[in-house]
């Protein structure tokens, strides 16, 4: 069984409804205080319009060589899902725990923050840096400033875990993430007249069935790596909206995209692909009305983790997880980034990737036992130097 202080860090931090929409910085003033009390002062990193702030924090020397733990503060949201129980408070039974969060990721930052008394007390000769960001599940929006911190400080780390739920399994590459806002504007007329306006609801339903093609293409197509499941990149739409009432025309339509990037695909393949279907369709709607137009904004851009075999992070933490096996996931992580920073990086932590952004998500406490135990074997790694 974990520890009953790790158990009583995870309870107040689901508490704590850091929905990515809105702030976390409650959150983050706990750990900052946590922290303090323990000795150890936490660098509150805002956001530039102050609503949000990362942290950073090191037990032990100020000298290179250290191990980031990142981790991300914010969760997606509950809205339409049937929870069987209140959310955002922890709730045990069946040797489960439930809560937004759990899973995916609070509960390697409530085991990260029960371990500070242990690392204090050992006084260790390896710094452990403890990362925790905003802005994750929304395209990982607030660690770049994070990252830059790391760098600009000179901590130079041997490793950096990023702790997602990989059922402690050591995980070395996983796709990048693309995300974009595509807007399709026409123009408003009468319902009964329709040949007088041009329907934007319609030509975004050819660009999103456009993107359907591009996706199966890819399916099947020659860039595959069977680490992966699905094997290839992959292409979603996550969002629609538009028009006004059913008897108008509709002027307006938006969607919102992603491809999941595979390491080893063209980054710009299908926005290329994209980009000559939109100015197509936009240069037939454009014969009806000058004015009418496709506009698609970037609005995430989360780069793949790439597989660096005999890496000093894949090393380090293949050793603790006592572990000879690498793993590839789908999702996308802050990982990408760290690589991207020249920051040797794996992904590994406790939970299921199947019970993330689900209601009832949760975690067993046979896998809380299993990240705290990792975590004992990292700090007396880091204690002997």
């Amino acid at each position: 069984m974990p520890a009953p202080a790790a158990i009583d860090l995870l309870r107040t931090l689901i508490g704590f409804d850091t929905t990515s929409r809105d702030s976390n910085l409650a959150l983050i003033g706990f750990i900052a205080d946590y922290l303090g009390r323990h000795g150890v002062a936490a660098r509150i990193l805002p956001s530039a319009d102050g609503a949000k702030a990362n942290l950073l924090a090191t037990i032990g020397p100020r000298r290179p060589g250290g191990i980031v733990l990142s981790g991300h503060s914010d969760v997606v949201p509950v809205d339409g899902q049937p929870w069987t129980s209140d959310p955002f408070t922890l709730t045990e039974r069946d040797g489960k725990l439930f809560g937004r969060g759990t899973c995916d990721m609070k509960t390697f930052i409530a085991l990260a923050l029960a371990q500070v008394p242990d690392m204090v007390a050992k006084d260790l000769r390896l710094p452990i840096h403890l990362a925790f960001s905003y802005d994750e599940e929304v395209g990982c929006l607030g660690v770049p400033a994070l990252i830059e911190r790391i760098v600009a400080e000179h901590l130079e780390p041997r490793a950096v875990i990023v702790g997602e739920p990989t059922e402690m399994t050591v995980v070395n590459a996983h796709k990048g993430i693309h995300a974009f806002r595509t807007t399709v504007t026409g123009v408003e007329a009468h319902s009964s007249a329709p040949q007088l306006g041009v329907n934007a609801i319609v030509h975004a339903a050819e660009l999103i069935a456009g993107l359907g093609a591009i996706a199966s293409d890819i399916a099947t197509g020659p860039v595959r790596d069977e680490r992966f499941v699905p094997p290839t990149t992959t292409i979603q739409i996550g969002k629609i909206e538009g028009g006004t009432a059913l008897n108008i025309v509709p002027r307006q339509c938006k969607f919102l995209w992603e491809f999941r990037l595979l390491p080893g695909h063209d980054p710009d393949d299908v926005p290329r692909r994209f980009a000559t279907l939109a100015a197509d369709v936009q240069g037939r709607m454009r014969v009806a009305h000058p004015g009418a137009a496709i506009e698609t904004q970037t609005i995430a851009h989360v780069p793949p983790l790439k597989a660096e075999h005999g890496s000093p992070a894949e090393t380090l933490v293949l050793a603790l997880a006592g572990s000879n096996r690498v793993g590839a996931v789908s999702f996308g992580t802050e990982a990408g980034l760290f690589q991207a920073a020249e920051c040797p990086t794996v992904v590994c932590g406790p939970g299921s990737i199947e019970q993330a952004h689900k209601p009832d998500e949760f975690i067993t406490l046979e896998q809380v036992a299993a990240g705290e135990a990792f975590l004992t074997r990292l700090i007396d790694f880091a204690a002997r130097g």
